[in-house]
């Protein structure tokens, strides 16, 4: 008994020497799944969430944070950026976001990382901890229109913080990027906009070339989709010989790449702004038997039913956003959320870029005002992100066992004036400084 107790005595030793263990001390508890809990405890030892409570005490020698009059939440993630692969847009050398080639599935997004980005920094400001950073389509000039790549790579979930791409990793595989075909015509912020069959009447008076155009497009489509379908029957067919080991077989890196979306392991991110895009991939993904997350729509129309029966998570937009067409209600943004939400599909946030990353949780609120409950807001920014990328068991809210992925804050982390006043990534405290804040202060200490 006594060496029991000396091991355990040099462990309580090690743990608060250690930077990734701590107790915060009289903090009001957000733990997202479940009831706010008032002035209690937390413990984080090896960077996870040892145990929460009223009454639990702080081993001796340990780190002490004083929570009093602040908040804990869980850190927010963003479902979608470019983070890590793209520092300034316009500036090609510092855009690492895709490569040339209809069907790349074997490039991973984790492995051109950046750790030293300038974004990470500022972002993370804001109580992000973790992001999902995408391949951008080659081909396709963004994540949708007409274009020759269908296939851009592997998204990875990633850390906020790390030395390399390898200490910021969360899952290299979160998903595959696929860029569905669509029927495009002009129009739209975007210069292009989705268009389903029954547009092609309004298409015909739009000019006297237009029936022509939505023709070409329709034709482009047919041809489009086919040459997808091919590649993933060439996969299945690769996986099939695979299994068989047949004498003579070669492994091919794009297939082995598919492996793991064709036996329902790894999900496939799919860009639909329109409720016949929308329709479109999921029969796809009903004919190829995948898993599917949709990407960035911009109306709902009669899919809530189909996508809330096959259990298809949606990531949405900014909020912040001006409407897409002249059409469009001028409120269609704030208001997406939350007929997402009442039609029973879960949904998280992404903004898509870089440029407005730090902005996501006002995003989620800006959702709030126009239907959207605010339990689900902060969980799409938490951990509802998290369970559509496969991390639910580790991230995305505060309980026993999961990483330390903590914001401590002085109040709503969905409003503007709070203030982060600590943040942990897997239980190591972050520095919040960075790029505006270093200029701030010098140019606030001017003479």
């Amino acid at each position: 008994m006594k060496t029991f107790g000396l091991l355990i005595a040099c462990a309580i030793a090690a743990c608060a020497a250690a930077n990734d263990t701590f107790f915060i001390r009289g903090v009001d508890v957000y733990p997202v799944t479940g009831a706010e809990m008032k002035g209690v405890s937390v413990l984080v030892q090896d960077g996870k969430i040892a145990d929460i409570g009223a009454k639990i005490v702080a081993p001796k020698g340990m780190k002490i944070v004083d929570g009093k009059g602040l908040r804990l939440y869980p850190g927010m993630i963003d479902s979608n950026t470019e983070l890590g692969l793209s520092e300034v847009s316009a500036e090609r050398v510092t855009v690492d976001t895709g490569e040339l080639g209809e069907f790349m599935p074997q490039l991973k997004a984790l492995s051109a990382v950046n750790p030293e980005s300038e974004h990470f920094p500022v972002v993370r400001a804001n109580g992000i901890t973790s992001v999902m950073t995408f391949p951008a389509s080659g081909g396709r000039g963004g994540r949708g229109g007409g274009g020759s790549q269908y296939i851009s790579g592997q998204a990875a979930l990633i850390h906020m913080d790390g030395w390399t791409w390898e200490d910021m990793e969360i899952n290299r595989s979160a998903a595959m990027h696929l860029i569905y075909p669509s029927i495009a015509s002009r129009g739209g912020r975007g210069g292009l906009a989705n268009v389903d069959f029954a547009d092609e009447i309004a298409l015909l008076f739009a000019g006297g070339s237009a029936a022509g155009t939505f023709t070409e497009a329709k034709r482009n489509y047919e041809t489009q989709v086919a040459k997808l379908t091919e590649f993933f029957d060439n996969a299945r067919q690769y996986q099939k010989e695979r299994t068989a080991n047949l004498p003579g077989f070669k492994r091919d890196l794009k297939f082995e790449a598919m492996l793991p979306v064709l036996e329902g392991k790894v999900p496939v991110a799919v860009p639909a702004s329109r409720e016949r895009a929308i329709h479109d991939a999921i029969a796809f993904a009903d004919r190829e038997h995948i898993k599917i997350v949709i990407l960035a729509p911009q109306e709902l129309g009669k899919e809530g039913p189909e996508l809330k029966s096959k259990n298809i998570p949606v990531i949405l937009g900014r909020t912040e956003a001006l409407p897409e067409n002249q059409d469009a209600p001028y409120d269609y943004a704030e208001s997406l959320p939350g007929e997402f939400y009442k039609a029973g599909v879960k949904i998280a946030f992404g903004t898509f870029n870089n440029e407005f990353s730090r902005n996501l949780p006002y995003n989620a609120a800006r959702a709030v005002a126009y239907g959207l409950p605010y339990d689900a807001a902060l969980k799409a920014v938490t951990i509802n992100a998290a369970e559509i990328w496969g991390a639910g068991d580790k991230m995305g809210s505060i309980e026993k066992g999961k990483w330390a992925d903590l914001m401590l804050v002085t109040g709503d982390p969905l409003e503007v004036p709070t203030q982060i006043k600590a943040l942990y990534i897997k239980g190591k405290e972050v520095d919040l400084s960075n790029k505006q804040t270093r200029l701030y202060q010098k140019y606030l200490a001017r003479p």
